[in-house]
């Protein structure tokens, strides 16, 4: 055991490559991604520290050519999600008792490792799988997945230095202790870092955790074990298996020592999920933990004071930097009727200076929706708002699915709020704009409270400091993330914990000590020196 207190490294966030046209940075990026393009990739299941492979391969494609086979994976069934339930809770024992500052030195160095010699294939099985351009897989892939690893040690370190005090003659502990179970770790397409924070954060604690990653992600998911593996991660702390997602969850959180859901996803999902957990509460070891989050309906408001340039590039970043798939994406837009014209001439003008293709040419700011059916989804919508009386199509509006999965950057403006591309979660490149007069602030504050369901990110443009007092009042419970000329995206480790309630999620706040919390069972220890020697007590006589 260790005989030293042990400071971590202090956590600062990672430095974001620019990749500026004819760098060195770019040209190796870009000679990775070549190059992966090329190989034929063999995708196992990990379970137990073992490569699990299977009769039933499936096929990978990349958005942006979904002619173009990339290779396999092994599809499991529900016995193989038996068995990683088994690796996990046979490697609990030795992971439990290993000392916290060697489970955080594993964690330290897998940043370290996609810092330096893992970032471009890490960045580039992104780019490929996910169709991210350089900026995005960088700010995602390297960057976010690095500080979450750094950040979370640092978090806790600090979660297990908080301790109680103590009266004479006593000293009071608290000892954080991993969950009594397994934990069961559901990840999206669309992050690459949250892909490896849900699992990862559980293990640094101590828990050992049974990973389905989603079927959009599986390329830059074996990156991530890959590099897990190279840091010294034990066999059978982290399982991952590609398996049907309904059967698992039914498998998985109907098993006795099941103890925590870490989840990202659809609403849907998550919401099936926690009523499974409900239907099985009698049969657990331990009330399970569970966090989620599942996306949002994200909006931008501007006051008549806003600045229009700053409006503008807000909701063309927002609402079109990788395709409108983030949770965090502007998607709905509340313009005051004096703004409107010059802040659509200066988003036109915009729009028509990007390009679309493929991320292997740095210079495409937008690339491919995941898969057919958000592209079909996406053109669905488009075509719904060509014909309708209550909105029109007023930029974009072209789909392509000839070669990739291609939606053009798309802005609908609707006259009536309540038009469903307005409320309803679309996740790809299409904005929604209601334009309200002026004199109806206050109104339009209370409207975009209550058009969504979800409550993730929103952003308030204002000059007017009174205006943006009464935004930031209206809209307390409409968004966990809440910018003040700002888009509303881009949330950064340490510097804005993130996360939404309502039909967001369980805000349970990634990228803060907070999250790291939940996977936690606390045991208080209190310890007497002198013990009592008669039971009476004073007022006694």
């Amino acid at each position: 055991m260790s005989k030293a207190i042990s400071q971590v490294p202090f956590a600062v966030n990672e430095p974001v490559r620019t990749y500026e046209p004819g760098s060195a940075e770019v040209k190796s990026l870009i000679a990775t991604y070549k190059q992966m393009w090329k190989e034929n990739v063999n995708i196992p299941m990990v379970i137990g520290g073992k490569e699990v492979t299977t009769s039933d391969t499936v096929a990978i494609t990349s958005p942006q050519d979904h002619q173009h086979q990339l290779g396999v994976y092994h599809k499991g069934t529900m016995q193989h999600v038996d068995e990683a339930i088994n690796a996990a809770l046979a490697a609990k024992e030795k992971w439990n008792n290993l000392g916290w500052e060697q489970r955080a030195a594993i964690f330290l160095k897998a940043a370290d490792l996609i810092a330096g010699p893992y970032r471009d294939r890490l960045n580039a099985a992104t780019m490929i799988g996910q169709s991210k351009n350089v900026h995005q897989a960088e700010i995602d892939a390297a960057c976010e997945f690095i500080d979450f690893l750094r950040f979370n040690v640092e978090f806790m370190t600090e979660m297990y230095s908080e301790q109680p005090i103590s009266d004479e003659g006593i000293w009071n502990r608290s000892e954080y202790r991993p969950l009594e179970g397994f934990c069961f770790a559901v990840t999206p397409f669309n992050f690459t870092a949250i892909s490896g924070n849900l699992p990862t954060c559980m293990a640094m604690l101590g828990n050992v955790v049974v990973w389905k990653p989603s079927d959009k992600q599986i390329y830059s998911a074996k990156v991530i074990m890959d590099i897990l593996t190279e840091a010294g991660l034990p066999a059978g702390v982290i399982n991952m298996i590609f398996t049907d997602g309904k059967e698992t969850a039914e498998k998985v959180l109907a098993h006795r020592d099941f103890a925590a859901l870490h989840f990202t996803g659809s609403t849907k999902v998550f919401q099936s999920m926690w009523k499974t957990i409900g239907d099985n509460i009698h049969q657990y070891r331990t009330y399970p933990r569970i966090v989620g989050e599942t996306g949002g309906k994200d909006f931008v408001i501007a006051h008549p004071s806003a600045n229009i340039a700053a409006v503008a590039t807000a909701l063309v970043r927002g609402a079109f930097e990788y395709q409108g798939q983030k949770c965090s994406a502007a998607s709905r837009a509340y313009i005051p009727r004096s703004l409107w014209n010059d802040v659509k001439e200066v988003m036109e003008a915009q729009l028509k200076s990007i390009k679309m293709g493929s991320p292997e040419d740095p210079s495409n700011f937008v690339n491919a929706v995941i898969d057919k059916n958000s592209f079909e989804k996406c053109k669905g919508y488009i075509e719904r708002a060509q014909k309708s009386s209550d909105a029109k199509v007023i930029i974009g509006g072209n789909c392509d699915d000839s070669k990739g999965w291609f939606v053009e950057p798309t802005v609908i403006e609707a006259s009536n709020p309540n038009y469903e591309a307005v409320c309803e979660e679309i996740f790809g490149p299409i904005l929604s704009v209601y334009v309200y007069e002026d004199e109806k602030w206050e109104e339009t504050l209370k409207l975009v409270d209550e058009t969504s369901p979800y409550s993730l990110t929103g952003a308030v443009f204002a000059q007017d400091r009174y205006a943006v007092d009464e935004a930031y009042k209206a809209l307390e419970n409409a968004a966990g993330n809440f910018y003040i000329n700002d888009k509303p995206t881009g949330a950064v480790v340490g510097q804005q914990p993130f996360g939404g309630a309502r039909a967001s999620g369980t805000n349970d706040k990634a990228g803060s000590k907070m999250n790291l919390l939940r996977w936690v069972s606390v045991r208080s220890i209190k310890e007497t020196f002198v013990s009592p020697k008669d039971y009476k007590y004073p007022f006694l006589g």
